[in-house]
């Protein structure tokens, strides 16, 4: 029996290799079967449409960050911009995951969309938390406790990176186990 090859130049190869029943097999392998990315990993749907959510929430959230910076003029902090620093990336990163329909992105965004969560909750606990006014970690100029939106009473700017920095974290882990 032969293999699946991944690259488009080694199934021509295989055909030649193989018998008739397995070029036949392998022929409607490819052609029914998942698409194959050019990374050379096999991407089905469901790993496609993953990292097509996952790139779809970080456009988001660094269009968001790019409206309250730029439009509502709100000076980032420097917990901010460290989120900003691993969010933006992950734009391009999923971007090319998608283009290419390759499903190794998701472990690049897993890593930094996890960083990312845990530095987004730190700056929530740093706001939410009066007792650490003064012990804050890493802020400059602007204060890492003040809170320029507060909706509901609890949705801050950094609880809406830290809720888009695990929905893309929880996706690329999905996507990186179904891959």
């Amino acid at each position: 029996m032969c293999l699946v090859i991944m690259s488009g130049a080694d199934i021509v190869r295989s055909f030649a290799i193989c018998n008739t029943e397995d070029s036949v097999l392998l022929l409607t392998r490819c052609l029914h079967a998942e698409n194959i990315g050019m990374g050379g990993t096999l991407v089905n749907k469901q790993v496609e449409n993953g990292l097509l959510f996952a790139w779809m929430t970080s456009l988001v959230a660094t269009l968001g960050s790019l409206y309250f910076s730029e439009v509502r003029q709100f000076e980032p902090c420097a917990l901010c911009w460290y989120q900003r620093i691993l969010m933006y990336p992950l734009v391009i990163i999923l971007a090319i995951g998608v283009v290419r329909k390759d499903a190794n992105a998701a472990i690049y965004a897993a890593v930094l969309s996890g960083i990312g969560f845990f530095i987004s909750a730190y700056h929530y606990y740093v706001q939410k938390m009066p007792a650490t006014d003064d012990d804050v970690l890493g802020c400059g100029t602007v204060s890492c406790t003040g809170a320029y939106i507060n909706w509901l009473g609890f949705i801050t700017i950094p609880f809406l990176a830290g809720i888009a920095f695990m929905v893309i974290f929880i996706v690329s882990m999905y996507v990186y186990k179904k891959r």
